[in-house]
């Protein structure tokens, strides 16, 4: 097993690193520039504006507004792993490591289902 990374915002990543740096970058860029691309969007879509200025306003938005800053560049990650796929969103966990520290009793309000 990989050794564990303890890293400031990202509690521990095992294995796959980069991906889940990059898009911890990418979420911080894009709360940044929410403000910005939602006035630049309401900008561009304004009927009132003659056409030419909105495309003036669409060619600075290329330029001034990094591609990072899109949300559609995001990626729910397990915050524990890296993990891309089969994740919990309302708990940030992939399924395997939901299911581990569900079973050790980790998670406030999470057991397994009797009746």
């Amino acid at each position: 097993m990989p050794p564990r990374i303890r890293l400031a915002g990202i509690p521990y990543l095992i294995g796959r690193t980069n991906q889940a740096l990059r898009d911890h970058y990418r979420r911080q860029v894009a709360a940044a520039y929410e403000v910005d691309r939602a006035l630049y969007k309401a900008m561009v879509t304004d009927q009132t504006l003659p056409f030419g200025v909105r495309q003036q306003i669409q060619r600075l938005f290329q330029t001034e507004v990094p591609r990072d800053s899109a949300v559609t560049r995001l990626r729910n990650r397990c915050a524990l792993t890296g993990r891309p796929r089969g994740v919990f969103t309302h708990f940030r966990l992939s399924r395997h490591m939901f299911r581990q520290l569900a079973s050790e009793g980790k998670l406030p309000g999470v057991s397994k289902a009797s009746w």
